[in-house]
């Protein structure tokens, strides 16, 4: 049976769009031509942070550009040796044809990230709920399947404050992930997470339910003014918690900071110094004060339902079930999947691109 093959077509630069590599560049090269061109730039915020913004949009756009190029030349160049009857490189050509579709959903994906700050790196916090014991290992999950998203994406994480629980597992934990687009891509995860499985702490091997919360707010840019009355906070010192070396746990080095208008409560504990960790609480409390805000707006114009319910049964965005069979599914999508153990290792793309189309507004 002959199998019939066709070149891909390559994108005239006439039609510009996201092949248009020349044209991207040149803009990039106006950009740094403009930021050479200032001796004042790097002191006027407010006007330095929307060009470093569109650059690196624009170089983001041409990695990616140049790279989905790159596989469609190796498709073709694979699809010509294979139309001379090389059954390997047709083999070949089925992978890279795999390969592109990937690159290309990604993509469509990611066109969907145009918010404000979806840009910005994220801040994740994970809060233990009904379950005790079981929702603080539940907990300890979930933030290593976090980590392994993180990871898989080439992204460093750090730790700011980490609370463990009494017998096992994690209480809360705050933490940020720093690449492209982290927040518009872990903004879908906020809500509250549902494990169904047997219990490793029961003896008599029953099936227990436990929850966790996640919260995700952009790390915000210093173009984005927040307005804090120094009289507005209370700081609280304390010895951190856990291993972290002597000198951070025989100090009062841990800081906690509350907002007291709005009751927001941030904490850094990670760092060896109280400066740098009340640093790291302006840090959070900034991103805090931020999504805080933007949430009244959503709200006020209906887009958004409220996602910080209470941390129990029917307030679930997504299920986890261990037994007595495997499906992970997120109830705001349908999405699903029975590979429970690839999601818990940090395969959540799936799940945050079907949110991500799900909740796209109509053009």
């Amino acid at each position: 049976m002959q199998t019939k093959l066709r070149e891909l077509k390559r994108p005239s630069p006439a039609f510009g769009g996201f092949f248009d590599i020349p044209g991207k560049q040149e803009k990039l090269k106006q950009l740094d031509d403009k930021v050479n061109a200032d001796p004042n730039f790097w002191n006027t915020p407010e006007k330095s942070a929307p060009v470093l913004k569109e650059k690196k949009v624009l170089e983001l756009a041409i990695q990616r550009a140049t790279k989905l190029a790159g596989t469609r030349d190796d498709l073709n160049a694979a699809l010509e040796l294979a139309a001379e009857g090389d059954d390997d490189y047709l083999g070949e050509a089925n992978n890279l044809y795999s390969q592109l579709v990937q690159e290309l959903q990604s993509l469509e994906v990611q066109s969907l990230l145009g918010g404000e700050v979806d840009l910005n790196d994220a801040v994740v916090t994970i809060n233990s709920g009904a379950g005790g014991t079981e929702s603080q290992d539940w907990v300890s999950i979930m933030f290593r399947m976090y980590l392994r998203f993180a990871e898989r994406k080439g992204w460093p994480t750090e730790i700011y404050d980490l609370l463990p629980g009494e017998e096992a597992g994690i209480k809360n934990v705050t933490f940020t992930v720093s690449g492209p687009y982290a927040f518009g891509l872990l903004k879908s995860e906020s809500g509250v997470h549902r494990l169904v499985r047997i219990s490793p702490f029961d003896s008599n091997a029953r099936r227990h339910t436990s929850f966790a919360s996640v919260f995700v707010t952009p790390v915000v840019d210093d173009n984005i003014e927040i307005d804090i009355n120094p009289s507005d906070l209370r700081v609280d010192t304390y010895r951190a918690s856990g291993a972290g070396g002597q000198h951070v746990n025989k100090t009062e080095s841990a800081v906690r900071i509350t907002h007291i208008p709005t009751g927001v409560v941030v904490a850094s504990q990670t760092q060896r110094s109280q400066h740098q960790n009340r640093d790291n609480c302006m840090k959070l409390l900034r991103s805090a004060l931020y999504e805080r805000e933007m949430e009244k707006r959503r709200k006020a114009q209906g887009d958004l339902e409220a996602t910080k319910s209470d941390i129990s049964f029917g307030s679930q965005i997504r299920n986890y079930v261990l037994h007595p069979y495997q499906l992970v599914k997120d109830v705001r999508t349908d999405h699903e999947t029975s590979d429970s153990a690839g999601v818990l290792d940090g395969d959540l793309e799936p799940f945050i691109n079907a949110y991500l189309v799900a909740t796209r507004k109509p053009s």
